[in-house]
């Protein structure tokens, strides 16, 4: 079985109460509270900062050209397409594009991006990606997910973008591409080494679930 295939199986459990989430469940029926999805948009603009940067570390600790080529792909996809889409929709609630880079991030979004950013920096192009792979994985099942179960929302004057986005078959072969190279980096690892890599899988998983549920509800530092 390859690795990928065991961390699937691992994380069916959260990434099934996360596709049940109400957040997740709202944009598919189209009934998400507005507030909700700014503040997701807000929150999701300051992360993806932190997230682009494990993009360029990637493309340091890469061997070879090719790997370090689709790295800045994902990078730049990052900043000029998901970012872009963030921009567009805020301006629609007359939010600037200063005022999303000026968001101050939440304390699990603030935890989220130290967490991979520390995997990034202190450990192995293998750990990075274990680390930084969840979000990407998850947002493809979730939209692909919300596409099937929900035949109206790729439509929704709202939230449909961001499934037709995330749903897009750009989007999924990159997605594709990082989880195949975890496969290739991971075929001949001692079950030490794996067991590391397994748990920044689940970690930051549950980090993704939090995250969802942190925009949902709110979740602004206490003092």
């Amino acid at each position: 079985m390859k690795f990928s295939q065991t961390l699937y199986e691992k994380v069916s459990e959260i990434w099934g109460k996360t596709h049940e989430h109400p957040f997740v469940v709202g944009m598919g029926k189209g009934d998400l509270p507005v507030e909700s999805f700014i503040r997701y948009m807000k929150q999701d603009y300051v992360f993806l900062i932190d997230y682009s940067k494990l993009f360029a570390l990637g493309a340091v600790k890469a061997q070879d050209i090719e790997t370090m080529a689709t790295f800045a792909k994902l990078l730049n996809e990052t900043l000029h397409g998901e970012m872009d889409l963030h921009r567009k929709y805020a301006a629609r609630f007359g939010i600037t594009n200063q005022q999303l880079e000026e968001t101050k991030p939440t304390p699990i979004n603030f935890a989220y991006t130290r967490y991979m950013l520390n995997v990034a920096q202190n450990g192995s192009l293998t750990e990075l990606i274990s680390a930084l792979l969840p979000c990407m994985w998850s947002y493809r099942e979730i939209s692909n997910m919300l596409a099937k179960n929900y035949p109206y929302a790729s439509s929704h004057p709202l939230y449909g973008e961001w499934i037709k986005m995330y749903s897009s078959s750009e989007f999924g072969s990159l997605t594709t591409w990082l989880i195949d190279l975890l496969d290739r980096l991971t075929a001949e690892k001692p079950a030490r080494e794996l067991a590391i890599l397994e748990d920044h899988f689940l970690t930051t998983s549950r980090f993704e679930y939090m995250f969802w549920d942190m925009v949902y509800q709110g979740g602004e530092w206490p003092v």
